[in-house]
């Protein structure tokens, strides 16, 4: 059974009904067991022997010892406590020490729905664990064909709610940011509008666009949430016009998170080839400098932060996220604490 939250606990751990990414995939190696903690579950992580992921919990159905530190053996893992053998679909194959007993054959161990796309692991956590998953439709740039993207990914010790602030204040570029190769240019004052979209909504700059960090996007699929955003590329850094940067944040627990920022720009033959080479050894180091902005002023804001805002029109694009997610973790809590009395009298 899921974890039940309230309204609070899913504001800062993630909606449910959701893909999140967990890590980038080369984290989770054949034949061994990864453990993470993701939006407020504790996770173990796992490869069979076609190479499929599997994502369950890390908890063995039998006294619940942490199955990440048990075996792997190929198509299933063994729990190192008592041998308790489970398959990728949460089965219990064996029980070694009392074998035939009524726990064999059972779907014990909560599973989660796994795809790999653009070097990542993503996950279905649901508020059903009967319920069907809704499709993982990844953004363009990130789902190949003429994009090319490089994953950066990163743990930082501050609430994931941070970073959509972040990333949803395109105004932050022009101060923060004022000495990076490509967003030293532009005005420094801005007025901002809110387009709305099929998906969700774009903030951005009414009287500068191509100049500087212009404009962001988020969007909410029904299954993936995510930002994109475009930086201005200079001709010296290569073919394919602007940098789009695909983001998405998964929370680890109330106060860490793990960050995904596929780096993307829309290129194919040679000048594909020619702008892995610039990425790899001129324009990585300096984004990760940018991300290390990011990442100091995010662990540096006050745990009271929100409480002591005097917000400004630039902010509304914040105002608007922060009410939309507040909305949706009320609904969810609200629809989850009417299911519990049905759940609750199905398991006397």
């Amino acid at each position: 059974m899921p974890v039940l939250h309230d309204e609070d606990e899913l504001l800062l751990l993630g909606l449910r009904d959701r893909w999140y990414p967990l890590c980038p995939s080369h984290q989770v190696r054949p034949g061994e067991l990864t453990r993470l903690e993701r939006a407020g579950e504790e996770l173990l992580l796992w490869r069979d022997v076609s190479g499929a992921v599997h994502v369950q919990e890390d908890r063995c159905p039998h006294r619940a010892a942490r199955l990440s530190m048990g075996v792997h053996m190929g198509d299933r893992i063994a729990c190192n406590y008592h041998g308790v053998q489970l398959d990728g679909d949460g089965v219990v194959a064996s029980v070694p020490g009392s074998p035939g007993c009524a726990l064999e054959g059972r779907k014990a161990l909560r599973t989660f729905p796994a795809q790999e796309h653009a070097g990542a692991i993503f996950a279905w956590f649901g508020a059903d664990d009967d319920a069907e998953p809704a499709p993982l439709q990844v953004p363009a740039p990130i789902a190949g064909g003429e994009w090319e993207n490089f994953l950066c990914y990163v743990e930082w010790d501050a609430s994931y709610l941070l970073s959509l602030d972040n990333l949803l204040d395109p105004m932050h570029g022009a101060f923060l940011h004022r000495n990076s190769h490509t967003m030293h240019t532009g005005k420094r004052e801005a007025a901002f509008q809110i387009r709305d979209t099929d998906t969700g909504f774009v903030f951005e700059k009414t009287d500068q666009r191509g100049v500087n960090f212009d404009w962001s996007e988020w969007v909410d699929t029904g299954g993936l949430q995510s930002v994109t955003l475009d930086i201005p590329y200079p001709p010296t850094a290569g073919p394919g016009g602007p940098f789009t940067i695909v983001a998405c944040v998964t929370a680890i627990n109330e106060h860490q998170h793990a960050g995904f920022f596929w780096r993307c720009r829309k290129v194919s033959g040679w000048e594909r080839d020619s702008w892995r080479f610039l990425y790899k050894t001129r324009l990585e180091a300096r984004h990760w400098q940018v991300l290390e902005q990011d990442r100091a002023m995010a662990e540096g804001m006050p745990s009271d932060a929100w409480s002591r805002e005097n917000l400004y029109q630039h902010d509304i694009a914040l105002v608007r996220l922060r009410r939309v997610v507040r909305a949706e973790a009320r609904r969810q809590a609200a629809a989850l604490a009417d299911r519990q009395p049905t759940r609750a009298a199905a398991a006397r």
